[in-house]
């Protein structure tokens, strides 16, 4: 089995941006299957599977380690090296999703299959690698019935998103907006006889970006709102008579998506139609949970820091799978904890640390441990 860093630089090779992360998905299959794993591909999208991997036997719900394989775009011209090449620079390695999230990804593959090749007596271990995070989650939400049927429910989640290793136990959830204003077309000419769609969703745009008054909480902070795309228009002298906006907003526990919606399309003006694109619920596990309390003795040991981290301000696969999981029961309990960095998500030469993948295996072989420890 290869190490973390080398299972890392082979996923960063994979070109999974919006697309192909079924060959990545396939590849680790292929290496926990060498371990005694159960796997499963789930079908969502062609050339997107993803990977549902479990322990035989077991006296109960499993220990459920997930990432996602998908990442953003990249414009190779912007970097200083090739971002699919996964060059080292000391500590550093660099490359396209090496923070987010295929260096967690790579740790959680890797302790899961050291575990599984120990012999004892093991609870259970199941891994969710996903597609389509980036998107909104979109490769679970998408799965049908079957494809959810495939994960073992009931036991708690460890997402290894990028945390440098602190221990997170909230984050705000998403709900995006689509926002889409008709007009009247003219001639570029005379602008006084059309309607521009393209000036009534800019006064918009501006109006959201600058609005102060959204709702707030103590531990996670105020909802956030970003102008992400505004598109309309078809030439320099038509008048445009169609325009959309993508809003992208942040929010925290105890926001209603309703009145969120409504003060959207207030702030956002007349004749200016207001839909949901995404809503994915926060997470917030209790601190008093005891998985908490298991992941903050694994950290103990590994000689991490084991304090709390303040909420964080992205979102993750938990907005769904942890529902998924816990079923009946509600929401599975959950933790976010990854090597990556989180100032590296979605950036020029992003880069991940060498040693904190390191570290992120001895946590989760640690958490292994105690997970299947004797009562």
């Amino acid at each position: 089995m290869t190490g973390a860093l080398g299972l890392l630089a082979e996923l960063i090779r994979f070109r999974t941006v919006g697309g192909g992360e079924g060959a990545a998905a396939r590849h680790c299959a292929a290496l926990v299957e060498e371990a005694g794993l159960g796997t499963r591909l789930l079908a969502w999208e062609p050339g997107r599977e993803q990977l549902v991997a479990r322990t035989a036997g077991g006296d109960g719900p499993p220990l459920t380690f997930t990432g996602h394989l998908d990442t953003v775009p990249v414009r190779p011209d912007d970097w200083s090296v090739d971002p699919w090449a996964a060059e080292r620079d000391g500590d550093k390695v660099v490359g396209r999703g090496a923070s987010d999230m295929k260096s967690g990804v790579a740790a959680a593959v890797v302790a899961t299959v050291e575990h599984a090749s120990r012999p004892h007596s093991c609870r259970g271990v199941q891994l969710v690698l996903t597609a389509g995070e980036e998107t909104g989650c979109t490769g679970l939400v998408g799965l049908d019935a079957a494809g959810r049927d495939a994960m073992a429910r009931g036991g708690p989640l460890v997402v290894a998103e990028p945390t440098a290793n602190a221990l997170v136990i909230g984050h705000k959830g998403a709900h995006w907006m689509r926002l889409r204003a008709t007009g009247r077309a003219a001639h570029g000419s005379a602008p006084e006889l059309g309607d521009n769609a393209v000036v009534r969703l800019a006064r918009a745009a501006v109006a959201l970006h600058d609005h102060v008054g959204w709702p707030r909480d103590d531990r996670f902070g105020p909802v956030t709102a970003n102008v992400g795309v505004l598109r309309g228009g078809v030439a320099p002298n038509v008048v445009p008579d169609a325009a959309e906006l993508m809003l992208d907003i942040r929010t925290v526990p105890g926001v209603d998506a309703a009145q969120l919606r409504a003060q959207v399309g207030l702030l956002a003006g007349e004749r200016v139609e207001v839909a949901d694109h995404v809503v994915l619920p926060p997470l917030d596990t209790d601190a008093d949970e005891p998985f908490v309390g298991m992941v903050r003795s694994a950290l103990q040991a590994a000689g991490a820091p084991d304090a709390v981290a303040p909420p964080a301000r992205f979102f993750t696969d938990a907005s769904v799978l942890a529902g998924v999981l816990g079923a009946d029961a509600g929401p599975a309990p959950t933790v976010v904890l990854g090597p990556g960095e989180p100032a590296q998500c979605h950036v020029v030469d992003e880069y991940c640390l060498a040693s904190r993948v390191e570290q992120a295996v001895v946590v989760y072989r640690e958490l292994l441990e105690r997970w299947c420890a004797p009562a």
